[in-house]
């Protein structure tokens, strides 16, 4: 048999970040078997590189290192050289980067790490300079150091100890945690026989705020009250859970400062350099303080949470702007990261043309070129800062807005009317123009999560905006059962044709999430029946009773040196914070489904950690405050909702609330619960008909239910009363 390790085997690949490096000198393997195999076959070691194709700083080490031919003939002759596309494989990711972490106290993309032949991690770090410079050593010196250390029997003891220590130390982090933190017979134990949503215990609103008190102090406390955001320094990453909490606390407390917290940041990323104020959307993050130069890729998931958090915050604070960020970010999306066949693909590089950002930015003469008229082109560069000077790379400008179309108008002798026509004129102008540059390439994966992310955004559109939005939503949904749904267990990746990849905990948690959003938004029982059958799935394969938790891997999955858990909020939210609000939520639905005892049991595991580290582990903390508060039900027994009803939902900022949709007659739900596989109705829908032939709302706090009632803001009403 050949040696798979003698060729760069990535050109078999259909991942876009592993076919970049297909064309490298380096032997690059991706991870499987026969990889693994030739490591501990050779006995040496892998050197692995995990990155993702918008990654800026993976394509300089690509450019520095990876086609460097001396790099090359160390990295072959002495190693195998993995390459791991992390949005495909966010296991391996998250286990390599929690030594990082552990290690260095920091980690990031590209991540490089030294392995033993069986995996266990020696040295690790980030990005590495080809040759050393600023005090960083150099990738090609660390290569042929390894190399030598591994020969020498001496130093290989030392390689091999201080692997054993890593790999226990990440093994101690990401391991289950201690299931008997909070006892079973206990009130807040998963197994008690009175256990937390048990119906006739008391919740309260109290113990929900208890839940969260420790994460928004935690998030005053680092907040930027000159710039907005988090953290005092750059970079600055949008953290729209950390804006989430703010808002549903200031909603639960009433107080001013957590809500002037989420508004001051809001209001510096929608009008900072993180906003495309000619096409729309999130970049991923800004390199400074004060939110004007930002990382320019565009990820699926920031522009999904993004856009949910700004519809937020349009329902609390009744913010035009703030509806106008999140439909235009819907409108990018739709526009640029749409599958023709409905899925959503993940990203657009913060590469092009002439390098990073050149896409997006722009001088007073490139202005000029693309608006006709002279003073409309002078007000295009005073409202979004376009100088001679610049504030980017080569006296070119990222857009940010510097000034208002009030002072503008002035400033111009101009009516506020006539600056704004113009100025969204000229938008237009400008979005033509840019149209024809180099665009940035896009990663064409669709990835199951991020995709069930992408859903929940459209379905909050649907609710606040545009109900028609649901339909583009409910396509990214058919599209993934289509392609990566068999029926018993979901696909992570589709690329061109090319399913791969089991899914993980974030796909079922992600994907069932969106899935009962859209049900939510729209009343089609077949998105909530999907969202039941992946929380099936959760419970089989990724729940442990004995250790108390939800892995993100399944139980059938490959092993890996730990098998890892997500409570921690990363670029994304905690899977495991999403899947046990998941379960809660559809426990109203199929109550004998074990959901909540699932979902309680891993939140009593976690309780002590993000007590600890609370604003580490914001979605984990939301979901043990919906536990606290109990259910707020909102049941709406309607074949077609009233419009009235409608603008209700679009106007509320209902934090928690469940809305089940059902048919007005007990009849008409018998075809629903046998799409459910349930025998009986659950209690969210039996006895909540609609009364007197007309559409009828109940509204229910803590097993506590409003009379049945035709006007849906006289039972929500209620439940504010009562």
């Amino acid at each position: 048999m050949s040696d798979p390790t003698a060729r760069n085997r990535l050109d078999e690949e259909a991942s876009p970040y592993l076919r970049q490096h297909a064309d490298n000198p380096v032997h690059w393997q991706p991870w499987d078997d026969d990889a693994l195999d030739a490591a501990r076959d050779r006995d040496i070691p892998i050197f692995l590189s995990v990155g993702y194709s918008a990654c800026h700083w993976c394509h300089v080490m690509e450019e520095e290192s990876f086609e460097d031919d001396a790099v090359a003939e160390v990295l072959n002759d002495a190693f195998v050289p993995v390459k791991v596309d992390r949005e495909e494989r966010p296991d391996v990711d998250r286990v390599y980067q929690t030594a990082c972490q552990l290690v260095n106290g920091s980690g990031g993309w590209p991540l490089s790490v030294w392995l033993t032949p069986d995996g266990r991690p020696f040295y690790v770090g980030t990005y590495f300079p080809r040759d050393g410079r600023d005090g960083m050593p150099g990738f090609l010196e660390i290569c042929r150091n390894m190399a030598a250390s591994w020969r020498d029997p001496d130093q290989r003891s030392d390689i091999e100890a201080r692997a054993d220590q890593w790999t226990d130390a990440v093994r101690e982090e990401l391991g289950a945690p201690d299931a008997g933190a909070a006892s079973p017979d206990s009130p807040d134990g998963p197994t008690g026989t009175a256990g937390p949503d048990s119906p006739g215990t008391t919740h309260n609103g109290a113990d929900a705020d208890a839940a969260l008190d420790g994460a928004v102090t935690a998030a005053l406390r680092s907040a930027d009250r000159e710039h907005g955001g988090f953290g005092r320094g750059g970079p600055k990453f949008p953290q729209p859970a950390r804006v989430g909490l703010l808002l549903e606390a200031a909603a639960r407390s009433g107080r001013d400062e957590p809500l002037n917290v989420a508004v001051e940041t809001l209001d510096a990323m929608a009008s900072g350099g993180l906003y495309d104020h000619v096409g729309g959307g999130f970049h991923r993050y800004c390199t400074d303080a004060d939110w004007t130069v930002p990382h320019f890729e565009k990820m699926l998931y920031d522009n999904a949470a993004l856009a949910e958090t700004y519809l937020d915050a349009y329902r609390l604070l009744d913010s035009p702007r703030y509806a106008l960020a999140a439909q235009e970010t819907l409108q990018f999306v739709n526009r640029e990261l749409s599958h023709p066949d409905g899925g959503f693909y993940g990203t657009l590089d913060a590469d092009s043309g002439d390098g990073e950002g050149s896409f997006y930015v722009w001088t007073p003469e490139a202005v000029r070129d693309a608006v006709d008229d002279d003073e409309t082109a002078e007000l295009v560069c005073d409202r979004f800062g376009v100088t001679d000077d610049g504030n980017f790379e080569g006296g070119t400008t990222v857009l940010t807005a510097q000034r208002s179309t009030a002072d503008l108008a002035d400033a111009y002798g101009l009516d506020k009317s006539d600056v704004e026509r113009r100025l969204l004129d000229a938008r237009t102008a400008l979005f033509d123009a840019r149209a024809t540059r180099d665009r940035p390439p896009r990663d064409e994966k669709v990835l199951a999560g991020w995709n069930g992310l992408m859903v929940s955004a459209f379905a909050a559109g649907a609710t606040t905006l545009d109900p028609g939005l649901a339909d583009r939503g409910a396509d990214a949904v058919a599209f993934v059962r289509e392609h990566l749904w068999d029926g018993d267990r979901l696909s992570r990746r589709f690329i061109d044709g090319d399913v791969a990849v089991d899914g993980y905990l974030e796909d079922y948690a992600f994907l069932g999430r969106g899935a009962f959003d859209l049900y939510q938004a729209t009343g089609d029982v077949e998105h909530l029946a999907f969202a039941v059958d992946l929380a099936r799935v959760v419970i089989d394969a990724f729940y442990d009773a004995d250790d108390a938790t939800i892995y993100s891997t399944a139980d059938d999955a490959e092993s890996l040196v730990a098998r890892p858990e997500e409570p921690m909020d990363q670029s994304t939210p905690s899977s495991l914070g999403v899947a046990t609000r998941l379960l809660l939520d559809l426990d109203l639905f199929a109550p004998d489904e074990g959901f909540a005892a699932a979902a309680e049991a891993a939140l009593a595991s976690h309780r002590a950690t993000v007590s600890a580290s609370p604003l580490e582990h914001v979605t984990l903390a939301l979901a043990d405050a919906r536990r606290a508060a109990g259910p707020f039900e909102l049941t709406l027994a309607a074949d077609d909702l009233p419009d009235d009803w409608r603008d209700v939902l679009a106007d509320r900022y209902l934090p928690g609330a469940v809305v089940a949709h059902r048919p007005e007659t007990d009849g008409e739900l018998d075809d629903w619960l046998d799409r459910l596989g349930l025998d009986d109705a659950p209690p969210i829908w039996k006895g909540r008909d609609a009364r007197d032939g007309d559409p009828t709302a109940y509204a229910c706090r803590n097993y506590t239910c409003s009379p049945p009632n035709h006007d849906l803001a006289e039972a929500l009403a209620w439940t504010a009363e009562n």
